[in-house]
């Protein structure tokens, strides 16, 4: 029960602290039942994990796999896995139940134990237990197998399990972000897509920097993405196939497009298409007839469409008032109204996953903030502020979000990637081989 209790004022305190009234939908066990209820202080206290060095023929890959686990449980703010060097017990079978007082004695709360098969027919495979130490039964237990060049997912995937398992919401570990990747001198810095894990690892370039590549965006299906080239002469909207790599225009349009992103189901994608006067207007094609739709008039600038998860509403934003603010409609254009209320210009908005809040970047008395709010506009709160933070995007559980921070400094400096919990706790970067900026967050891959 220790461990229980200590994950429901985890998560209460944690959000709570930030939001001032939350509650845990459907959680995984009675005991972890529905909280609610108003807190306004308190502090953040990871819970005790241990994680032994996984069992395995091959030593160095066990290894290597159960550090994943460990790095994505720590990296996520919400476990602080021990130190290897305090364990009394040496795990030599994952299918004996442990010596809990060996692990009670350490104030773990919960030990996941793991072992690493060799298929032999180019997988790779693994099967772990999560132990409650405090109530002394086992929680969860299970195998997964892939690839055995794709042997991090293994890592990924039991991370995700123990994070769902002990906190009832869904992990986010076996994803992947697709980003630019900055590199050369600042005034001649040559810009290419590439994708990594959401760790910052396995990083592949999609494209050679032959010309501006921006606001990458990944489909329902993570099997394709959509985002904005600059080629010879004018912006164009393209959707490329992460398999094959090849591409194909989204279509031709006489003015510059922009700022592309697919609908849920994804059989359109919405963007802005500019004017010869000056202004933009947010467009939807669908992607089967290759027919666009005109969803905004004004005489302004509408730009960065996202839709809510259901596909019913958009939120984009619009200076049409004299300044950027945040803008909701009815998937069809209709019924467009203004929803931030605060002061500074409103921009990068995206829907969470959940439909619960709408992320954005706000500037406002030289800061560059990133923050949530509702999708009426209320309850507007700040994550974090600095110099040039932009383009926020959400993991697949909508608990978390990257975002990219310019910390330009002459010659050296340079974007870098970012991710900050929903409650503004726990901000990391993320480390890439080179700068980095506009982070798009994929769906769980498995």
């Amino acid at each position: 029960m220790i461990l229980k209790v200590r994950l429901k004022r985890l998560f209460y305190v944690a959000t709570v602290i930030a939001a001032g009234i939350w509650f845990v939908p459907g959680l995984a066990t009675p005991a972890l039942a529905q909280l609610k209820g108003t807190q306004t202080e308190g502090t953040i206290a990871p819970i005790p994990i241990a994680i032994p060095t996984f069992l395995g023929d091959d030593q160095q890959l066990a290894q290597q796999i159960s550090g994943v686990v460990e790095a994505d449980l720590e990296r996520s703010g919400l476990f602080r896995p021990l130190d290897h060097a305090s364990f009394l017990e040496q795990v030599r079978d994952v299918n004996a139940a442990p010596r809990f007082g060996d692990w009670r004695s350490i104030q773990a709360d919960a030990l996941v134990v793991g072992r690493v098969v060799n298929g032999g027919d180019g997988r790779v495979g693994a099967e772990f237990r999560v132990w409650d130490v405090a109530g002394g039964k086992q929680l969860t237990g299970q195998r997964f197998s892939t690839a055995a060049r794709n042997w991090r997912r293994i890592g990924h995937m039991i991370a995700d399990s123990v994070y769902e398992r002990l906190t009832g919401e869904k992990g986010y570990f076996d994803t992947r972000v697709v980003f630019v990747d900055e590199t050369g001198p600042k005034e001649h810095r040559i810009k290419r897509l590439a994708i990594m894990d959401q760790d910052g690892a396995n990083v592949r370039l999609l494209t050679q920097g032959n010309e501006l590549v921006l606001t990458p965006r990944f489909s329902p299906t993570n099997q394709e993405i959509t985002y904005m080239s600059y080629g010879a002469d004018q912006p164009k909207v393209f959707i490329m196939n992460l398999e094959t790599g090849k591409r194909e225009l989204v279509g031709d349009f006489p003015n510059m497009t922009f700022a592309p992103r697919f609908s849920p189901d994804g059989q359109k994608v919405i963007m802005s298409l500019g004017a010869p006067d000056g202004g933009a207007s947010i467009y939807e094609m669908d992607l089967r007839s290759r027919q666009p739709r005109r969803l905004t008039q004004s005489n302004g600038i509408d730009t960065s469409p996202s839709y809510a998860p259901d596909g019913s509403q958009i939120v984009f934003e619009s200076d049409r008032g004299g300044r950027q603010q945040l803008w909701v409609m009815n998937s069809d254009g209709s019924n467009q109204h203004p929803i931030s209320q605060g002061d500074g210009s409103y921009s990068t908005p995206v829907w969470s996953p959940r439909g619960d809040y709408i992320a954005f970047t706000k500037q406002a008395g030289g800061q560059f903030i990133i923050g949530v709010m509702k999708p009426d506009g209320s309850g507007e709160r700040t994550l974090t502020e600095g110099f040039h933070n932009e383009g926020p995007t959400w993991a697949p559980n909508g608990r978390v979000l990257m975002f990219f921070r310019d910390l330009s400094n002459g010659e050296e400096g340079g974007a870098r990637i970012y991710s900050v919990d929903i409650t503004g706790y726990n901000e990391r970067k993320v480390e890439t081989p080179s700068f980095a900026s506009d982070p798009a967050w994929s769906p769980l891959l498995n």
